[in-house]
């Protein structure tokens, strides 16, 4: 038996009642958010993978780096896993801030996200927008690392979340503005990853941002689902531009 606001309950009866207490929800549907797990194994994930790139270089850039030329000869894989590399340091100390700041900006912007989204949401944002990144610098016929394309798509997400909740998103403009004006002005940066993830971003944000209530969770997966067949189709009908197979720096 447990203690009950009213007595005792046998452990049937406990569980029956929670099963019938409605579970608290985000703002757009996902289950309600204590703690951000999604962004914190997020941060994990990408920090442990720098280890593994920084302790063996060669067979890490060379096995899952994002490389136009590689995808078209059939490894997929790359497509998601440059997204959780970054610049060697073998290119030497400054490459560092690359990952620092990738990860400064999950840090900053992932909990906030995952709050309103939910953490699975949250997590098929991410994804996408990291698939999104990679699909652009395939068209374009390039290799590169980085998880730019998924932190760009926070950034598209968190500006039209923050539109359909009517907060001011002047401050998300600035944020986005700054970061393209230093995309285009240091060297070695992928462009074509930033705006992938930027409009994939923005336009699964406006997929769970703007989903009708009560069809909320259909809408909102069938839209990922698009968006996920629709960047497939891109890599499988289209082929990129030119190979080439120096890694590069998307930002």
């Amino acid at each position: 038996m447990r203690e009950a606001s009213v007595g005792f309950q046998c452990p049937e009866c406990v569980a029956e009642g929670n099963r019938t207490v409605r579970q608290a929800q985000s703002v757009f549907g996902g289950r309600a958010v204590a703690t951000p797990r999604v962004t914190w194994t997020l941060l994990v994930v990408n920090v442990l993978a720098y280890a593994a790139e920084t302790l063996s270089p060669g067979p890490v850039l060379n096995g899952f780096a994002m490389n136009s030329g590689a995808v078209a000869y059939g490894e997929w894989w790359r497509l998601l896993t440059g997204a959780f590399l970054h610049a060697p340091l073998a290119g030497g100390v400054y490459m560092i801030t690359h990952i620092v700041f990738n990860m400064w900006a999950l840090y900053a912007i992932g909990p906030e996200l995952e709050r309103r989204l939910g953490s699975l949401r949250f997590l098929a944002l991410y994804l996408l927008s990291a698939l999104g990144g990679s699909v652009a610098i395939y068209l374009f016929g390039i290799a590169a690392v980085g998880a730019s394309g998924a932190i760009y798509g926070m950034f598209g997400a968190l500006f039209v979340v923050a539109r359909r909740l009517g907060y001011d998103a002047r401050g998300v403009l600035w944020l986005i503005g700054i970061n393209a004006v230093l995309t285009f002005m240091i060297p070695n940066i992928s462009w074509q990853g930033h705006l992938g993830g930027l409009i994939t971003g923005a336009v699964v944000g406006g997929i769970f941002a703007y989903a009708p209530a009560k069809s909320r969770n259909v809408f909102q997966w069938a839209g990922c689902a698009a968006v996920f067949v629709a960047l497939v189709a891109l890599v499988l009908l289209l082929p990129p531009y030119v190979y080439q197979i120096q890694i590069g720096l998307p930002g």
